[in-house]
């Protein structure tokens, strides 16, 4: 099994230039149904041999089972998959199932990808959760900027709300990718892809701040270039920007997760009269359709224009 994962991981990252996250994911779904396909073969084996005297136990050959994977199986692969994870997660583990059956098909295994032949699962798409400009200020200001790591805190949600960042985009940010002069970031998004964010003079204040009075105590060997560094001087991870925010959120009286500043930054951009294209941009959305998904709109909005264009008759 191993050596099926580890080339496939392979092909992800060095064939398809997939990113390790992905890579990491799409293993991880792959590792999922390998040890569930080589479950359910040794069930079948137990009872074809119960009472005969043959061991059940004997070692099974993965490239056969993989050899005979038909709709069928990957069906009930998928239900069984389905019992523990929400329809997007399970989306994702059938385009993990397409993109190794493509893999065995490339390697010669196969000649066929059966995952190919299956529907695509429909997702139950619920609207981002968003905060008002005035909740992303009171959640914001709850960061304690007397305290140097309170004060990096405050510039880098400042940032990641300003430009619309990924939390993986984020992580990777160096000194080097802030242009203050233009007000603009370069960013590494899905894929390695490259993109220009904007970012506005109130991020820009703290990013400033940030770097001028925190960073430079912060700075150690490890990681000169990185942009957000840890107590410790190492670049700061996604966890640990995860539960930073966590701590911001509950004092501030929000649920709210940190992707939540990046849905807050599209919608208050559609709700100003932006295009949706140029969001698309902002964002780095590869499709159009992943974008439209904020452009649902308040409904007090919906009710000031619906006033404003069809006043009602002799008032």
């Amino acid at each position: 099994m191993n050596n099926f994962l580890s080339g496939y991981r392979s092909r992800l990252l060095v064939m398809e230039r997939r990113s390790p996250l992905t890579a990491e994911t799409y293993g991880g779904e792959i590792r999922l149904f390998l040890a569930w396909l080589q479950q359910e073969a040794m069930n079948k084996k137990g009872k074809s041999t119960e009472g005969s005297g043959a061991d059940a136990g004997n070692r099974i050959d993965m490239e056969v089972l993989l050899k005979n994977v038909d709709t069928h199986i990957l069906t009930a692969y998928l239900e069984e998959r389905r019992k523990n994870i929400g329809p997007r997660s399970a989306a994702k583990a059938l385009s993990a199932l397409r993109s190794f059956f493509r893999h065995l098909c490339d390697e010669g295994l196969r000649t066929d990808n059966p995952a190919v032949m299956m529907e695509r699962l429909k997702l139950s798409y619920r609207l981002p959760e968003v905060l008002s400009r005035q909740k992303i200020e009171v959640l914001l200001e709850a960061a304690d900027i007397k305290k140097p790591l309170g004060l990096r805190n405050r510039a880098l949600y400042e940032l990641i709300y300003s430009a619309g960042l990924r939390v993986s985009e984020a992580v990777h940010l160096n000194t080097a990718d802030l242009f203050f002069n233009e007000g603009i970031i370069r960013v590494r998004g899905k894929g390695e892809k490259e993109r220009m964010a904007i970012f506005g003079d109130e991020a820009a204040l703290w990013l400033r701040r940030y770097l001028s009075e925190v960073r430079p105590l912060l700075a150690k060997q490890q990681h000169p270039k990185a942009l957000f560094l840890s107590r410790g001087g190492k670049r700061l991870s996604r966890k640990g920007m995860w539960k930073n925010y966590w701590f911001l959120a509950m004092r501030s009286g929000t649920s709210s997760r940190l992707h939540t500043l990046r849905h807050s930054f599209a919608t208050a951009l559609l709700a100003g009269g932006a295009d949706l294209r140029q969001v698309q941009e902002l964002l780095g959305h590869a499709d159009l359709a992943t974008t439209q998904i904020y452009t649902h709109v308040d409904v007090s909005l919906l009710r000031e224009h619906h006033r404003k264009f069809l006043p009602v008759l002799g008032v």
